[in-house]
């Protein structure tokens, strides 16, 4: 017996048995299918019926009305929610975004109103099924994305599907359908009304998807990205030296850049290539294998958290967009604090994108510090000791290799860093501090921030080594508080 192309859990089967035992057509819907049909696994599964929005909340016990004047449902079963909306046709769309209103309908009327014909294919569990009105699996076989129906009525209907037309293509490895390009390029400009919202979303999931550079490259190429994201394409045309960026530009640099960090995003940590252009001065690749090179990009990126991933995304686009304002020529190309620049810049950006305090502030420790990485095996025990500490520096290390892979591409603070942060990671927990306020205050230092700065300095002076013990801390602290000058003094 063949397998079926969809088996959804079985709570979605026992809605969409509902429906139809109570007389309503009802079909999976959307992105499932399309995935299926593309031997992809289903993120989630959207049912469409003929049932209207009072008809589900009278069939289940638990719903959500979160869009019932179009037609949309929640059905909640058990742990799980399912996004239950009734055929309809849309009403004018009076704002790029929403139509004005909705008329329920039918299946093919509602194939025709979506955007494109792979995500208009409608599926039946029950019979293995796909239902096809508008063309979608033969869009599929051909691999183009097209839009449904003329392709620019259906953009100014809502404007964010010109993003979503990149996203798709740039997702499933698709051309883009001659009409529906000219649409996409001629009506760019468009974009600047959606909502900073919606084009986060849009372009943070690009960012993520494993196929960001694509995605990019079309954005530019359309002309889109000139209108979401001004600040990333000035970087196209902005030279830059060769001996240090024998890729090309800001721009083709970031592409790379961006290429890399798909791999990763896919799981693939081995190394870009074995060509690499000549050393530049003071700077060497590092000696560690294939393996050991794999293996420390798999470290850093298992290290990452959820949102750790999005910032380090966003950092990786935006880590250069100081570079076409500090741009000069002196003895070569230079871009003086380009770093800090960037980094007020990218928070600019993503404040006006309405990313979360926490990505905004990730993503400007990242560019702010992003050079830091050439003093790496200069610094102080104790600052190394600091940043190894900090939870963030995993993604620093993968920001630089990122930055290292798409110019130069050399590699040994990289690795370097590697080596001591794995080292700090296996070293016991820290044991009780040698010092504390507490202390300070009965040798008679008054409460303030005086005591942090010794406590700090103490710390420090632990990191590198020269105190030890409690009373080593102590003659420290009493030294740098003035005590035994005071005592000296006094006798």
């Amino acid at each position: 017996m063949p397998t079926p192309l969809l088996t959804p859990p079985p709570e979605c089967l026992a809605i969409l048995q509902t429906l139809r035992s109570h007389g309503h057509t009802a079909y999976l819907c959307g992105g499932c299918v399309r995935d299926a049909l593309l031997g992809r696994p289903a993120k989630d599964y959207d049912i469409a019926t003929a049932a209207t929005p009072e008809q589900v909340e009278a069939l289940f016990d638990k719903t959500i009305p979160v869009g019932k004047a179009f037609g949309v449902m929640i059905v909640v079963a058990g742990e799980s929610h399912y996004e239950v909306a009734t055929f309809r046709s849309d009403l004018a769309y009076i704002d790029g975004r929403r139509p004005e209103g909705v008329v329920f309908s039918s299946p093919e009327e509602d194939a025709a109103r979506r955007d494109f014909p792979m995500n208009a294919l409608f599926y039946d569990p029950f019979t293995d099924e796909v239902v096809d009105y508008v063309g979608g699996r033969d869009d599929i076989r051909r691999r183009l994305v097209r839009a449904v129906g003329d392709p620019a009525g259906r953009f100014r209907e809502d404007n964010l599907r010109l993003l979503r037309a990149i996203r798709f293509a740039a997702r499933t490895g698709f051309a883009i359908e001659d009409a529906t390009w000219r649409a996409v390029v001629d009506l760019s400009a468009l974009a600047a009304t959606v909502s900073p919202e919606r084009i986060a979303q849009e372009t943070e999931t690009m960012l993520l998807d494993g196929q960001s550079r694509q995605a990019f490259s079309l954005l530019h190429e359309s002309g889109l990205l000139a209108v979401i994201l001004p600040e990333v394409a000035a970087m196209a045309g902005v030279e830059q030296p060769p001996d240090f960026h024998p890729e090309g530009d800001v721009w083709e640099h970031t592409l790379i850049l961006l290429g890399l960090a798909d791999r990763a995003v896919r799981g693939d940590y081995r190394p870009a290539s074995p060509d690499q252009p000549d050393v530049p001065a003071g700077m060497d690749r590092g000696e560690f294998s294939p393996d050991d090179y794999a293996a420390a990009v798999r470290d850093c990126r298992d290290a990452l958290t959820p949102w750790q991933q999005t910032t380090l995304a966003w950092a990786g686009l935006l880590h250069d967009i100081g570079k076409p304002d500090t741009f000069s020529v002196s003895d070569r190309i230079r871009f003086n604090n380009h770093d800090l620049l960037g980094a007020e810049m990218a928070v600019t950006v993503l404040t006006r994108l309405h990313r979360s305090r926490r990505v905004v502030d990730g993503v400007y420790d990242l560019i702010r510090r992003h050079i830091h990485f050439s003093t790496l095996r200069k610094m102080r025990k104790s600052k190394l000791c600091r940043w190894l500490q900090d939870g963030s520096f995993p993604m620093h290390l993968e920001l630089h290799r990122l930055d290292c892979e798409s110019s130069h591409r050399m590699l040994a603070n990289w690795f370097f860093g590697v080596q001591a942060w794995r080292e700090e990671q296996a070293r016991p927990p820290e044991p009780e501090p040698l010092l504390r306020g507490g202390e300070l205050v009965a040798l008679g230092l008054p409460p303030g921030p005086e005591i942090g700065k010794i406590l700090a300095a103490v710390e420090d002076a632990r990191l590198e080594g020269t105190v030890s013990t409690p009373d080593e801390a102590l003659a420290l602290a009493r030294k740098l508080a003035g005590l035994d000058a005071d005592r000296s003094t006094s006798g």
